[in-house]
């Protein structure tokens, strides 16, 4: 069985541009997403996956693996799918650019037990919130999630509704996920649906065509960059782990 980890980088983000070559302690954010992945042995290859030369060539200089993808990927899925065009595998994890505090041991438990060619297969990490704050960010993408793991619902609004139960936490969708070549193929041949639109989240694609879709729940300090508080934040337990390391 075949797994190739993809490193989505975009450098035209809306909310920081050039976000994957920001700086965090002397080395550009995918550089530090890219040695922790690199250590999970379950990967066969790893590769950044962007739509910008400059990207291209800081890969380059680090001896990063790279592959230039269009302009007009609409989402992280649509880049996926561009890079199984060119890399062929039983699974491709996405694992994303903006996420330098990875925990390369949780790669390994999105991934599948064995290869499955015949019909779309979904699997991705979640986590408990632990701040107030976090969940009422709609940067944060909230789940609905059954108790075998089955999404049931994806939303930037706090979901579940406590309207008879307060005993629970909200889940985070994390930024590891897992695809089949077939689930790929199926995110690009079929078309938004309405809620897609209005949450402008993707991954909705597959749980209004009753794609399953699985999160497993891990313990994680994954933080990802979405504002340049967030950049400040990971700059600061960054550089507070190096001085540990130096001591």
């Amino acid at each position: 069985m075949k797994v190739v980890g993809i490193i989505p980088a975009r450098y035209k983000s809306s909310r920081m541009p050039g976000k994957p070559l920001k700086d965090i302690c002397g080395k550009p954010m995918l550089w530090w997403v890219y040695q922790e992945a690199v250590k999970a042995s379950e990967l066969d290859d790893l590769y950044v996956a962007t739509d910008d030369e400059r990207i291209c060539k800081v890969c380059e200089e680090y001896g990063i693996k790279s592959l230039l993808t269009s302009e007009t990927c609409f989402s992280i899925v649509d880049r996926l799918h561009e890079a199984s065009e060119i890399i062929k595998a039983d699974y491709y994890v996405c694992i994303m650019g903006d996420e330098p505090l990875l925990e390369y041991e949780h790669i390994k438990k999105v991934i599948p037990d064995a290869p499955c060619n015949n019909e779309p297969k979904v699997r991705a990490l979640m986590r408990a919130f632990t701040d107030p704050v976090e969940v009422m960010d709609p940067g944060n993408i909230k789940l609905a999630v059954a108790d075998d793991g089955r999404c049931v619902f994806i939303s930037r609004s706090p979901i579940p509704y406590p309207q008879k139960m307060s005993e629970f936490t909200y889940k985070k969708f994390m930024g590891i996920h897992c695809y089949n070549k077939a689930a790929l193929d199926f995110y690009v041949n079929t078309p938004q649906d309405t809620l897609e639109k209005i949450e402008d989240i993707g991954e909705l694609r597959f749980i209004v065509n009753n794609v399953d879709f699985y999160f497993t729940l891990v313990e994680s300090g994954m933080i990802s960059v979405d504002t340049p508080k967030d950049l400040d934040l990971v700059r600061s337990i960054i550089q507070k782990r190096l001085g540990e390391v130096q001591q």
